[in-house]
């Protein structure tokens, strides 16, 4: 039996929910029947539609704490709730730490951990003393996990917005639930700049163990479900969304014989 879930008369912000990953929440979000509000500096190149329904976009960057507060004072006088908040905003570019210097480390790091606290104790505010409580989902990475030359400082972040995750969910509990999705690559309009043209992405997806990048809207169909009630028992979670993550590089660089995946291995016996 397939299942369906309704979001209908569900709120959700979505911010930088206008392009890439956050674009493909919100699209999914738009779909199950949540009414979204997405936020970033600038607005879509288009109305993000599904279905005959369209997010509202509200221009807004979230360091500024000011802001951020009248921003949900706003969402509180037009929607009277919020049922989901998905901290999705972040982002780096490649530098290596001693070439970029402090300060352009301290801006990352601002931007990826500090921003998405700040928010999240806006929505705090307006979830807290409603029917129902509320869900906030954090956007991780992979890069939080592991080590993350090139941009360390992002992957600084992304650990530290794993953890805290992990502790507005007992903080915040029962009232509202807490998670992390962790992903890993995802293809987007902005995939060429990192993996080249359609054959460098496709390689690059050869490496993922499923043999493909993620879609945005993949992220955004586990959104749909943190915000349901199915998963009502889920909270300081992190769920990978990352194909089964990277392939060991010592199994390529071993020089030795080995059974093919999947095949079965004969254990020495005696008789």
């Amino acid at each position: 039996m397939a299942v369906t879930i309704d979001l209908a008369g569900r709120v959700a912000v979505v911010t930088g929910g206008t392009r890439g990953v956050g674009a493909g929440i919100t699209r999914a979000l738009l779909h199950a029947g949540a009414e979204v509000v997405i936020c970033a500096r600038r607005p879509p190149d288009k109305p993000i539609e599904v279905d005959g329904r369209t997010a509202r976009f509200e221009s807004l960057d979230i360091r500024d704490v000011d802001a951020v507060a009248a921003f949900f004072a706003g969402l509180r006088r037009s929607h009277g709730r919020l049922d989901l908040l998905v901290n999705n905003a972040g982002g780096s570019p490649y530098g290596l730490i001693a070439e970029a210097g402090q300060r352009r480390a301290a801006r990352i790091v601002e931007l990826n951990l500090i921003a998405p606290m700040t928010v999240s104790l806006s929505a705090y505010e307006l979830m807290r003393h409603q029917e129902g409580g509320g869900s906030i989902v954090m956007i991780g990475s992979v890069s939080g996990t592991r080590p993350s030359p090139g941009t360390g400082p992002y992957g600084a972040a992304k650990a530290g917005l794993e953890n805290l995750a992990r502790t507005l969910a007992v903080e915040w509990a029962p009232a509202i639930r807490v998670n992390t999705l962790v992903l890993g690559m995802v293809r987007t309009e902005l995939s060429h700049l990192h993996y080249g043209d359609e054959e460098g992405i496709a390689a690059v997806g050869r490496t993922v163990p499923l043999g493909r990048m993620a879609e945005p809207v993949e992220a955004g169909d586990a959104c749909v479900f943190l915000a349901s009630g199915l998963a009502g028992y889920i909270s300081g979670a992190s769920i990978a969304i990352h194909g089964g993550g990277e392939r060991p590089a010592f199994l390529d660089a071993a020089n030795v014989n080995r059974p093919a995946p999947g095949a079965g291995r004969a254990e020495p016996r005696e008789d």
